[in-house]
């Protein structure tokens, strides 16, 4: 079953970001991850969740989302977008 990772965030830090969002592809293709949304200003539709901008990225498995969250060589990417960002990241397992 296919993996995706969804992340809403909001950019406190636009320059320090652009670093993030410069090299990170390189890893989600590394671990044969791609985007489904990327960056995305989403339109409410219902309820009271209204994130500024959404991100989801594709994997084979939960478990190549899994690694591509725990590569070592990319650490320091994630830490950057938590120092640039308010953001929240869920692991959701796809139906097929």
């Amino acid at each position: 079953m296919k993996g995706y990772l969804v992340l809403d965030l909001s950019i406190k830090d636009l320059q320090g970001f652009l670093e993030y969002a410069e090299k990170i592809p390189a890893f989600i293709e590394k671990h044969e991850g791609r985007y489904i949304v990327q960056g995305a200003v989403p339109e409410k539709m219902e309820g009271d969740w209204i994130p500024e901008r959404l991100v989801i990225l594709e994997f084979p498995s939960t478990d190549k989302a899994k690694e591509f969250l725990a590569d070592p060589d990319a650490q320091n990417l994630f830490s950057l977008r938590h120092k640039t960002t308010n953001s929240q990241l869920v692991l959701a397992e796809g139906c097929f």
